[in-house]
């Protein structure tokens, strides 16, 4: 078991920035491969990008690609999602995911947080 938490959700400005948290505990977090996952009212959960386990390959969706930076830190057990140039569209509810690789679908991934709001107003 894997059990994640977010963290750094709020509320800010467009063009603002944000940096969301993802701590693990449980299993060895260098095993698994995170993602980060978005779900605006009414819509479906979106991949918004995923990193590998030990942070080499890192891929982003096109709506979040030069705006939005993935990293990891093994020895902390954390995974980052630093968000700049915030638009409103951005606003949703933001998740951690752990699985075994990267992947678009939400379906991929076996474990995940209860999720941080971002709101961004224009």
């Amino acid at each position: 078991q894997v059990q994640l938490v977010e963290s750094g959700g709020g509320l800010v400005q467009a063009g603002g920035s944000l940096r969301l948290s993802c701590a693990a505990s449980g299993r060895a977090f260098s095993n698994y491969a995170m993602g980060w996952f978005r779900q605006a009212p009414g819509k479906e959960r979106e991949f918004v990008g995923g990193i590998n386990w030990g942070g080499g390959n890192v891929y982003y969706a096109d709506l979040v690609k030069g705006r939005f930076t993935i990293s990891r830190v093994n020895a902390k057990n954390t995974v980052y999602l630093q968000m700049n140039s915030l638009k409103p569209d951005d606003t949703a509810v933001y998740y951690c995911a752990a699985g075994r690789t990267v992947g678009w679908s939400p379906n991929e991934y076996n474990y995940w947080g209860q999720g941080t709001q971002v709101t961004v107003s224009s």
